[in-house]
């Protein structure tokens, strides 16, 4: 299987003969990259804070939505204007620096799509009262089938569209249902009551760490869309990602915060599962399996589709046949889940490695801004420079707490 035609076609050419960017290509980007990071752990992530802060989350949310943004405008931009991915730029920027980049991101993908794969078998298992490990099969059967067809990124874009607006409008029924104190939320948005700063990285972290960071940026180059004239267009479809996970991330906190303000006890074996039942009963429930089933599978989508496409550029042969490549992908990550379950020990050394992707990833990015061979003229805005640099700093001295934390504990 070769890989599908992804160019601007006639269609998308306006009169003058220059090129007009597609708005399902653009739409399919925002929401490849939200529904990559709205995953099982983002789940149960929101839920887990909001019981241990309460209203003081909304002010996590809104911090953690702006890094989120700095990270991604800066990212998005970069590749667009310079034409290449992620591993290219980090190649040019300083030689096998994109071979390491692209080995962290396939392992970091890799391992999480186990989990990722074994969230939509419970997704299923909690819809339609399924086997977990039938779900996770028949799910990854849909995951390969997206990648089979001959339009394989049309399908992808329409696929996570879809899966994001059911996932969207779900929660906000759930949200509306548990009536929580969104006054109260307004307020500790800008004046929080306390402040988790491990919070506020756990969150940066799921939502654009690892192999998000690149998702979307790399689906638009895949697309042909690309160049300085393309910027507006990367820029709005980047902070549309964003926006859609916040939405999700919003209504799910409100939703808890109703839950928690009745005093209603949530389970901790299964939190995001638990709000769900106390909020709308049995119904709850099996939203929340079409809600948790939705955030998995378009993960194991996501993670194989961006994993690949930092190899792709390293043999022919890949670039040739990459879809065969993320049906590979898929299959080792569902066999693996099927024969071993959710290898913890691997888990908790690529989380901790998943963690110095973003600031490697964006620090390389934002050191290849100010290089004529890698993006000629183009002038990266400084406050761009400046956002993205922090969140660098920020999230590299966080990086690196996370790992002398986290090795001890693998090694025990």
């Amino acid at each position: 299987m070769e890989n599908p035609k992804l160019e601007v076609t006639q269609k998308d050419v306006n009169v003058s003969g220059k090129k007009k960017v597609s708005r399902s290509v653009l739409l399919g980007a925002a929401f490849l990259m939200a529904t990559s990071s709205i995953g099982p752990g983002f789940l149960t992530q929101t839920t887990v804070f909001t019981q241990q802060l309460a209203a003081s989350f909304a002010f996590v949310i809104l911090i953690s939505l702006l890094l989120d943004i700095f990270s991604q405008m800066n990212i998005w931009r970069i590749i667009a204007v310079s034409g290449l991915r992620g591993q290219e730029i980090a190649n040019k920027v300083f030689p096998g620096l994109g071979v390491v980049l692209a080995i962290l991101i396939v392992i970091g993908g890799l391992a999480f799509n186990i989990g990722n794969v074994g969230g939509a078998g419970l997704g299923l298992n909690a819809m339609l009262g399924w086997d977990p490990v039938t779900g996770a099969v028949i799910s990854a059967l849909l995951a390969i089938f997206i990648f089979v067809v001959k339009e394989a990124g049309k399908a992808m874009d329409k696929f996570a569209q879809a899966a994001g607006l059911v996932m969207i409008l779900l929660m906000l029924y759930v949200a509306f249902t548990t009536a929580p104190p969104v006054g109260e939320a307004i307020v500790n948005t800008v004046m929080p009551e306390k402040i988790s700063m491990f919070a506020i990285v756990t969150l940066v972290g799921g939502t654009v760490g690892g192999y998000i960071t690149f998702a979307g940026g790399h689906r638009l180059l895949d697309a042909g869309i690309k160049g300085v004239e393309a910027l507006p267009a990367v820029t709005k479809s980047s902070v549309t990602g964003i926006l859609v996970t916040g939405i999700m991330r919003v209504a799910l906190f409100l939703a808890v915060l109703g839950v928690v303000t009745k005093g209603l006890a949530i389970d901790p074996a299964n939190p995001p599962a638990s709000v769900f039942q106390l909020a709308a009963g049995n119904v709850g429930y099996r939203m929340f399996g079409v809600i948790m089933w939705a955030a998995a599978v378009t993960s194991v989508v996501g993670a194989a589709y961006t994993s690949v496409s930092f190899i792709r550029t390293f043999h022919p042969a890949i670039e040739k046949y990459q879809n065969w490549v993320i049906i590979a992908f898929i299959v080792i990550s569902t066999a693996t889940f099927a024969v071993v379950g959710k290898p913890v020990t691997i888990l908790l050394i690529v989380g901790a490695l998943n963690a110095l992707i973003l600031p490697i990833g964006l620090g390389t990015l934002l050191v290849a801004a100010y290089k004529k061979s890698i993006v000629g003229e183009y002038k990266h805005p400084l406050w761009l420079t400046i956002t993205g640099g922090f969140v660098v700093v920020v999230m590299g001295y966080l990086s690196v707490v996370t790992l002398i934390e986290q090795l001890p504990l693998v090694f025990k």
